[in-house]
């Protein structure tokens, strides 16, 4: 039986579903009823996520959480959270409660610039095609002004357009290498019409000016932003940090130990930075921002010096006890899915309606206290015993245990250590 279809996207969603399970499901039945399940029962609503990618048979949830407490400038926020792995928004809480009464996190955007860029191969003189540049720059501008005088009203816009000669990495390689401000969009559908322009108003004059002839690769917007980076940090004195399981001083060395190995070592830097990216993505992701564009990004940056490594430092200076975090954040609260996903409307409502800038300051201390609690529990009782608790219930969900079954497992282990093996024992001799 041949699995391939043509004109798929043309059938109905019923008509879809039916191939699907027909053809790939084994226990058809129970698989139309998952995929229906999932609907939503406001029709105008079904459609709205129907409508947001092609081919549409279903939604796929994810938990939508709060993480409460956290003081950022002075200012108290709930942030919301959407993600599926047990204990991140607990994480996050514990570590905005413990920070709350030690000054809160201090952050500061640097910059919001954005990048985009023309590619093309150009196999003449380099001199004329720099002077050819030189001469068409302001034309390129100009011929965008369709599309960028409201980006303008609102102080945004093009902020300047190089010629890159890339010739030295590949033959006859060159770019446009052009800079945005995107205000309070992302930006990316804004920046991608301005560089279609370019590449079109760049080739047509170069048809008149220039021997030797444009080809123009492509055009696209740069998911690497080193130009838009965010800072965020917490302090206090080495005494604040008392942890009933550790010195105050012990912990503190730890901690800036834990963070150096991180800096020096890419096995342990790239499950470092994970964790840090849990609570960034759970916030880009609840914000109907591109949770892609922000992992791409980060972590070339974590890159960028030839060398991957650690997203955070850590200082003990004088007797204070120093964390902090500078990542690159492309984000937006206007356009995309911030008009339309009613949770993501939510989720900024919930925020106080951040502009971009405050939204990049809120992401970046999501990062920083995911990965202070991270670290905490490596450095004192270790990962799982905080982890595999928060695990319990998805533990118990996959065996079905019941309400009841669930009271009395949970109790018991409150005070015994929680492994699968040994919840499962116990799920065992409850049956028996």
């Amino acid at each position: 039986m041949s699995r391939s279809i043509s004109g798929f996207s043309k059938l109905t969603k019923s008509e879809k579903i039916d191939w699907i399970v027909t053809n790939y499901l084994s226990n058809s039945s129970i698989a139309k009823e998952t995929i229906s399940q999932y609907f939503n029962e406001d029709l105008k609503l079904q459609q709205l996520h129907d409508e947001f990618i092609e081919n549409t048979i279903s939604n796929y949830y994810l938990p939508f959480g709060v993480a409460p407490n956290f003081l950022i400038n002075g200012k108290t926020y709930a942030i919301p959270m959407a993600i599926e792995e047990s204990s991140v928004v607990a994480a996050a809480s514990k570590a905005a409660k413990f920070w709350m009464t030690r000054g809160g996190f201090k952050t500061e955007v640097i910059s919001t610039t954005k990048i985009g860029q023309v590619h093309f191969i150009y196999t003449g003189d380099f001199e004329t095609l720099n002077q050819f540049f030189n001469a068409v720059k302001p034309q390129l501008i100009a011929d965008t002004k369709p599309m960028t005088k409201n980006m303008e009203k609102r102080g945004g816009g093009i902020l300047d357009i190089e010629l890159r000669n890339k010739t030295k990495d590949i033959k006859g390689y060159y770019q446009l290498h052009a800079t945005f401000e995107t205000l309070d969009a992302m930006g990316a559908n804004f920046i991608n019409s301005c560089l279609e322009q370019f590449a079109k108003t760049f080739k047509a004059e170069a048809e008149k000016a220039l021997d030797s002839p444009i080809e123009i690769i492509m055009s696209i917007l740069s998911n690497y932003v080193p130009d838009c980076p965010v800072r965020a940090e917490v302090s206090c004195k080495i005494e604040d940090l008392k942890d009933k399981n550790i010195a105050a001083e012990t912990f503190a060395k730890k901690f800036v130990q834990a963070v150096s190995i991180a800096e020096v070592e890419p096995y342990r830097a790239v499950t470092h930075n994970k964790g840090i990216m849990n609570g960034i993505d759970a916030v880009v992701l609840a914000t109907g921002n591109d949770f892609r564009a922000i992992e791409a990004g980060v972590h070339a940056y974590a890159s960028r010096n030839g060398k991957y490594t650690s997203l955070t430092h850590a200082k003990i200076e004088n007797g204070v006890f120093t964390f902090r975090i500078e990542i690159p954040l492309a984000l937006g609260t206007v356009g995309g899915l911030t008009n339309l996903h009613p949770l993501v409307k939510i989720a900024l409502d919930i925020l106080g309606k951040p502009s971009a800038k405050e939204l990049m300051q809120i992401v970046a201390v999501a990062g920083l206290a995911q990965n202070f609690a991270a670290l905490r529990s490596l450095t004192t009782t270790g990962i799982q015993e905080g982890h595999m608790k928060m695990h319990l219930m998805n533990i118990l969900n996959q065996f079905e245990a019941t309400k009841n079954e669930k009271e009395v497992i949970v109790n018991h282990f409150k005070t015994n250590t929680v492994t699968h093996s040994a919840v499962v024992s116990e799920i065992e001799k409850l049956r028996r």
